[in-house]
């Protein structure tokens, strides 16, 4: 199970930056120890793990360091305290969080966790949005996109599509968990037609099967629009997944030898993902200039101290090889065109706010997530100071198959950037309709239609959406690929 946030994004941020050349090997300093008998590992874990690294420690009584006394007292109190919730989920949410943590998460198996970072999951293949009904607890679902090769790819759904139940019950902000990522590996849809400006359940239905292990390639799409003497390369970018970053840089040699002269970068359905891939994403559409500031990142400040006193970079720098030492192919752009929804995330709002110094960046479509901090992977490793390494999955505590994805930190641009808790406003609004959703890649979709008429130059009738979507989630958040680091990402001394 991984703990959900109703209505909210589930993303976490990968951060690739240089170690110190300290010989000493870093270690979190010894806290005290629960009652053995207690039966209270997972929460003494959580407690130890985030006492140390999470961003907001110091704002969090529960987490002070002098809350539980390394003594046979504190032991006592410590125990006590791990055993208030039986269940280490409400643990974790209810004990352990700062009130303003939005995407600080949990999950009780670090291998299927693990396994929805790398874009693995079971999945039909069907990524889609869910909206509230006219401020009622019921809501819709429609379709973003149909992942290829998914089982959802050989049904009759696709783009637009709408939907009302499931099993033919109605979704509400109540049940929608468990109807579409509970323990059912099929279901069935409950469609829906829009009707006079409203959404109306028609009588058709579509079945649909989860599969375990569908990988999704990042690049949903991409093309070159050839205007005039204009060649526009046109990405459609699902997910910042480092295990496609060989074909992501191949992708940008291809459009390099085209002639491309402009890029238009969708993000409108990408939640996050590796930062160490959106560096390198942005040097191939800006630059491979090594000496170029990329972000920033600040931690706690207990975590903060031990960094400046080793003088660690926490910088990170735009790239000229891949993780693979192959060389970066770039653009050398000086403008880019990206399209948003309140979907876009993370690691896709750091490739837009890493840029800004740079590249003048147009930013077309709805306001973003808001997310400018980066998150870990941690499970009950002790001696790797509770960091995920897949090289050491033999070291995790047996008995603990408990992971959390806490925050660490925030990362800031060149400029020092970094303040949009609320959202990257975009430089043209335009939400997305659900009245016409438009084919990703067809000329006329609405908000690539708006992009090329900026580039070309040319004016076209201003589109006013019907039905604008102002209320969504996005099915990522329940399978989140998006933006872990692995113990080798992290700045520890060694």
């Amino acid at each position: 199970m991984i703990k959900i946030a109703p209505f909210g994004f589930i993303l976490s941020l990968l951060f690739l930056i240089s170690c110190s050349k300290d010989d000493d090997v870093f270690t979190i300093p010894d806290t005290v120890d629960p009652d053995p008998s207690a039966n209270a590992q997972v929460q003494d874990f959580m407690w130890k793990a985030m006492n140390f690294w999470y961003f907001w420690q110091a704002d969090v009584d529960n987490l002070a360091d002098d809350r539980f006394p390394n003594t046979d007292a504190g032991s006592k109190a410590y125990t006590e305290f791990l055993t208030l919730e039986s269940d280490p989920g409400a643990f974790f949410d209810n004990q352990l969080l700062f009130s303003e943590d939005r995407f600080s998460f949990y999950s009780d198996d670090y291998v299927e966790l693990t396994q929805s970072l790398a874009g693995i999951s079971k999945s039909n293949g069907l990524v889609f949005g869910l909206v509230r009904l006219d401020g009622g607890s019921e809501i819709f679902g429609y379709v973003q996109y149909v992942i290829p090769d998914s089982d959802a790819s050989t049904k009759n759904i696709s783009r637009g599509s709408l939907f009302t139940g499931v099993n033919g019950i109605t979704l509400t902000d109540g049940n929608y968990k468990d109807l579409l990522f509970g323990a059912n590996d099929t279901y069935t849809l409950n469609m829906a037609s829009v009707v006079n400006g409203e959404v109306t359940p028609n009588n058709d239905e579509v079945t649909l099967t989860k599969e375990v292990g569908l990988q999704e390639n990042p690049v949903f799409l991409n093309q070159i629009i050839e205007i005039g003497s204009r060649k526009v390369a046109y990405v459609v970018y699902n997910g910042f997944i480092n295990e496609f970053d060989e074909e992501l840089n191949d992708l940008f040699g291809r459009l390099k030898s085209s002639g491309t002269t402009d890029l238009i970068l969708d993000l409108r359905y990408n939640p996050g993902g590796s930062v160490k891939t959106a560096s390198f994403l942005a040097s191939m559409i800006y630059d491979t200039n090594t000496k170029d500031v990329f972000l920033k990142a600040r931690y706690n400040d207990k975590y903060q101290a031990v960094l400046e006193k080793s003088n660690t970079d926490v910088h990170r720098y735009f790239a000229d090889k891949t993780e693979k030492g192959s060389s970066i192919n770039t653009l050398n752009l000086d403008q880019v065109y990206i399209l948003t929804t309140s979907g876009t995330a993370s690691a896709s709002e750091l490739v837009i706010n890493g840029l800004a110094p740079y590249v003048d960046v147009v930013q077309i479509g709805d306001v973003t997530r808001g997310k400018n901090e980066f998150s870990v992977t941690m499970v009950d490793d002790r001696e790797n100071n509770y960091l995920y390494n897949p090289q050491r999955v033999s070291r995790i505590n047996s008995n603990n198959s408990w992971a959390i994805q806490p925050l660490l930190g925030r990362n800031e641009n060149a400029d020092g950037f970094s303040e949009y808790t609320s959202g990257l406003v975009p430089d043209i609004e335009l939400k997305e309709d659900l009245a016409n959703l438009g084919i990703l890649g067809d000329l006329n979709e609405p908000l690539l239609a708006k992009a090329l008429s900026l580039i070309t130059g040319t004016t076209k009738a201003e589109f006013i959406p019907k039905m604008p979507i102002e209320t969504i989630t996005h099915s990522k958040m329940f399978s989140p690929i998006g933006d872990t680091m692995y113990v080798t990402d992290i700045p520890v001394l060694k």
